[in-house]
């Protein structure tokens, strides 16, 4: 499956909106890293207090290794590298998720428990927790979670996880570096002033005057 056809199945329109403002993973080994303090005096505009807070967030851990590295195939599995660009984890996707996890509490249970979800899940069927399952196999039992209106019932916990994993994927690959690069995302810039246009000129009979 090549990016295209996994962004058309993530539907970016469900897309969880607030995560795009404001929060982006940084990209390439010469940007600082997820977990370097951040200082007043580097971010104009930000409150001494937004800093700290940002610093403290980033000391702490949430996620196991297992998990990060459990979150790090599901999120190059929904972004995956194309000829275009870099995969999800090379967006530093997976260092996001654990910055917002952290940001947002509310995600940490509903994260927490789908990863051990897809690991009884493989469990249960495959023998191996998700990371050691085959390729086919890890594409097999997204295949049931990622389509909610044809899932079958008794998935809806492996659904409600991957929707919320999509969409923090989708979020933090989209307001990376990488992720605005690949859309062609120029933000703003200065207009350049290239005159009145001729025809408004010729409607206003100034065709001949010079501005």
């Amino acid at each position: 499956m090549n990016r295209r056809d996994s962004l058309k199945a993530i539907g970016l329109g469900t897309l969880t909106t607030g995560f795009l403002v404001g929060v982006g993973c940084k990209t390439g080994d010469n940007k600082t890293p997820e977990t370097a303090e951040v200082k007043t005096e580097d971010v104009p505009g930000r409150m001494p207090e937004e800093v700290e807070r940002e610093n403290k967030i980033k000391a702490e851990k949430y996620f196991d290794d297992h998990e990060m590295a459990t979150i790090t195939v599901l999120a190059d599995l929904i972004i995956p590298k194309d000829e275009h660009s870099g995969s999800a984890s090379d967006a530093k996707v997976p260092e996001f998720i654990e910055f917002i996890v952290k940001d947002i509490p509310s995600h940490k249970l509903p994260m927490r428990g789908g990863l051990k979800w897809i690991d009884l899940y493989c469990l249960n069927h495959y023998g191996n927790p998700f990371i050691k399952c085959t390729a086919k196999q890890q594409t097999d039992l997204l295949d049931q979670i990622a389509y909610p209106y044809t899932a079958k019932a008794e998935m809806a916990q492996g659904v409600k996880f991957f929707n919320l994993m999509r969409d923090l994927t989708a979020s933090g690959f989209w307001s990376s570096e990488m992720g605005t690069k690949d859309i062609g995302y120029a933000g703003n810039a200065p207009n350049k002033w290239m005159g009145v246009p001729a025809d408004v000129l010729k409607q206003y009979g100034m065709e001949n005057v010079k501005i």
